[in-house]
């Protein structure tokens, strides 16, 4: 885990920050909040945790879109007040007892906590069974610049908010929020044997999906729902959904 920090200070951050992200900046008051930023198609940019200190807002990011994350928040910011700065504040996360001003994953309750101070690394958690059992896509495995993020579980995921007006990409969002059913997105499968990350799934000849991250005989996997019945292939990994 990788991570990079960043402080958006200005007296413009928060509205700035509310016109472009995919959850509501109030949230921040009661702890870590989880989003992301979309293209104005409704695709996924980069996702994030923001959390608030003495009053500034921090960004922390997978390290890997980090650049591109804080290029595009730039491009925006045009003549508002807002500065984006690194910060040398560094990430510890865990599931046992949180330490103090830890902050609660909002993601999912297993996911434990995130600390924010002068150390890094987890306490050995194996993050990625968690994240295979709650269906918890990862930035640049799952979370690609092609994914739509209520494919992706955002709702779910305490990642998206229906009720704080508009942001870059909102309106393909709502519309598929207000689709009768996703005829695709993430699942958690099982799957005997494995197979490489990005692995094509197929069921009686045809495409189904992508193979992702796999722990303990599960799997993340990107389905078409409608073709995702029976056993089912990826490379010489049989795959089945529903997870029993």
């Amino acid at each position: 885990m990788t991570r990079a920090i960043y402080q958006i200070t200005g007296s413009d951050a928060a509205p700035f920050l509310q016109g472009l992200i995919t959850n509501d900046i109030a949230k921040l008051e009661h702890g870590l909040v989880y989003a992301a930023i979309l293209t104005p198609q409704g695709k996924y940019l980069a996702d994030f945790f923001l959390f608030q200190r003495d009053d500034v807002i921090l960004l922390d990011v997978d390290a890997g879109i980090a650049p591109g994350l804080i290029q595009r928040l730039n491009m925006y910011r045009l003549r508002a007040n807002v500065q984006i700065t690194p910060s040398d504040l560094l990430v510890t996360r865990g599931t046992g007892p949180a330490p103090e001003g830890a902050f609660d994953d909002p993601r999912h309750s297993t996911l434990g906590w995130r600390l924010y101070g002068n150390s890094e690394g987890d306490d050995g958690t194996d993050w990625d069974a968690l994240r295979v059992a709650q269906c918890v896509p990862e930035t640049g495995i799952e979370l690609t610049p092609d994914t739509f993020i209520l494919e992706a579980g955002f709702e779910r995921l305490n990642g998206v908010d229906f009720r704080k007006g508009c942001y870059v990409g909102q309106e393909v969002t709502a519309r598929m929020k207000h689709k009768t059913e996703l005829r695709k997105g993430f699942a958690t499968v099982d799957i005997n044997g494995s197979a490489p990350v990005g692995s094509d799934i197929s069921a009686e000849g045809k495409a189904a999906g992508t193979l992702f991250t796999q722990s303990g005989g599960r799997a993340i996997a990107y389905l078409r729902f409608d073709r995702a019945r029976g056993p089912m292939q990826a490379s010489d990994a049989t795959v089945r959904y529903p997870s029993a």
